[in-house]
């Protein structure tokens, strides 16, 4: 397959590649271990699976502000936080965390990147230039 380049929304700058993990669930930040970036919330559709350093893509955060900020806050001080993130509802938490942590963030992705992309694959996310391309 020929490489292809999405347009998506800035949220927090950066450029990072790296592999993608997918949630069908909105993702509470506080419910990761640290120490591993593990996912360990019941019934997620990523429990028991790793999120650091992997560039994630979810529908949005859940639960307090408080939880999610320090959630994220916890994953990046033991260096276990997504390299970046995809969201697809933003809401204000995340993206003041996202930009305080510098983890690059993007959203208003073109709807056919979600149609192919796949759990593994490799991106290369250009969110200062609002790109996405699967590599």
């Amino acid at each position: 397959m020929k490489e292809k380049i999405f347009k998506c929304h800035k949220i927090s700058e950066g450029c990072i590649e790296g592999e993608v993990i997918i949630s069908k669930d909105d993702v509470m930040f506080y419910l990761i271990k640290p120490e591993t970036g593990e996912v360990i919330e019941p019934e997620h559709d990523l429990e028991n699976k790793i999120i650091s350093n992997k560039i994630l893509i979810f529908p949005s955060g859940k639960g307090s502000s408080v939880v999610q900020a320090d959630g994220l806050y916890q994953l990046k001080m033991k260096n276990n936080a997504p390299k970046a993130m995809i969201i697809q509802r933003p809401e204000t938490v995340l993206v003041a965390s996202a930009i305080i942590m510098e983890i690059p963030m993007v959203d208003k992705v073109e709807e056919e990147f979600y149609k192919i992309i796949k759990n593994g694959d490799r991106i290369r996310l250009d969110a200062t230039n609002g790109e996405i391309e699967i590599l």
